[in-house]
């Protein structure tokens, strides 16, 4: 099955119930049992819903994993997967990383005993150099929030092999329909939702996807446990959402390719970060391991005064977090998204006060542009 057709095919299909081609809202917390154990699948929300459970289903199939699971955010989804680990483990993770995984790791995680150190991945020298004796996984974006570095998942997937680690995938930028890392090795792939998948600023949600069935029951156990689940309306948006991926990655992509070639072509743009340039780090491999290369542009504009009148003068272009809706987002990730992130720390990695990110959404390119260029000018 491709792609775009597993977008609408996949998972559960339909009510097998009463025929309906979407699967309805289940909005219930409690299901009548015939006897003790006596269910049809499901006897409490917290540990499974209809709804949810066909979401489940259908990015598992997406992303070609074994199982998935749903979260009420995407920061609920990596704080799950971190408490597979234990009480004095070690995790590398990439450098350059989203504000809010840095922030869990550095600042509630490590209170657990969970330490973690950054490095940048897309080097895989620095990557094997960071493992320790009690390293248990190595934790990768690819492309990275905001500067948008790529690792090789696969050549990470078999170092990690090599010294008896998990490989996990932040799969946010690329999503299923470009890039797939369980195919590629990795054992755990998480995305926030609220982002593409959902595509339509309406839900915040994370997902999960494992490839085996020992992780499965572990992601489980913790979904279970603590009980950070996606409810039923929210699920149903998602799967909305999923029917129309594809589409709107198309689009988007169409639409970033003819930006970059004006940003890079604009003399108040120092820097344009985007892996579909010929001259963006690891490019080839980008082209190798995605189908796309998103719609996630990253460009420097000299300062925050600067970024500042470019914000005064924009129109088509939301400032707000978050991005991969189908309007276009901008922001500063300095003082938005990686705010979190210590201003020595964020100079080190080269996230400067000018940099300025762009979610490129579905609208008409030329408008775009011609928004980008009268804040520019």
């Amino acid at each position: 099955m491709k792609k775009l057709t597993k977008m609408i095919h996949g998972g559960i299909v339909g009510d097998e119930h009463t025929g309906a081609v979407s699967i309805p809202v289940y909005q219930v917390s409690t299901y009548k049992q015939e006897g003790i154990g006596g269910h049809k699948g499901f006897e409490y929300s917290r540990t499974g819903n209809p709804t949810r459970h066909a979401l489940e289903e259908l990015i598992a199939d997406l992303e070609e994993g074994k199982a998935g699971f749903a979260f009420g955010s995407g920061m609920a989804a990596i704080t799950a997967v971190m408490m597979l680990f234990n009480s004095g483990d070690h995790v590398v993770l990439t450098d350059d990383v989203y504000g809010g995984t840095y922030r869990v790791m550095t600042k509630v995680l490590n209170r657990l005993g969970i330490q973690s150190t950054f490095v940048d991945t897309s080097n895989l020298s620095t990557i094997e150099e960071a493992i320790q004796e009690n390293t248990k996984a190595i934790y990768l974006e690819t492309p990275t929030n905001p500067l948008l570095k790529i690792t090789d998942i696969e050549a990470a997937a078999n170092l990690a092999k090599k010294h008896s680690l998990l490989t996990i995938v932040d799969n946010t930028f690329s999503t299923p329909y470009w890039q797939t890392p369980i195919r590629q090795g990795a054992d755990i792939v998480l995305h926030s939702a609220t982002k593409y998948i959902g595509g339509h600023s309406d839900v915040v949600a994370g997902l999960v996807v494992v490839n085996s069935s020992e992780l499965a029951e572990r992601v489980h156990f913790v979904q279970n446990s603590t009980g950070g689940i996606l409810g039923p309306q929210d699920s149903w948006l998602l799967m909305r959402g999923i029917k129309t991926l594809g589409l709107r990655m198309e689009a988007t992509e169409k639409n970033t390719h003819k930006i970059v070639d004006f940003l890079v072509g604009h003399k108040s743009v120092s820097k344009v970060y985007y892996p579909g340039l010929e001259n963006h780090p690891n490019h080839e491999i980008a082209k190798k391991q995605s189908g796309g290369f998103g719609g996630m542009v990253s460009f420097d504009v000299g300062s925050a005064e600067r970024a500042a009148e470019i914000l005064e003068k924009i129109h088509y272009f939301t400032l707000a977090e978050s991005l991969g809706a189908v309007e276009s987002l901008i922001s500063v990730p300095a003082q938005m998204t990686h705010a979190s992130i210590p201003a020595e720390r964020r100079k080190e990695l080269g996230i400067t006060d000018g940099l300025m990110r762009i979610s490129v959404g579905i609208e008409d390119a030329d408008d775009l542009i011609e928004d980008l260029k009268r804040a520019l000018s």
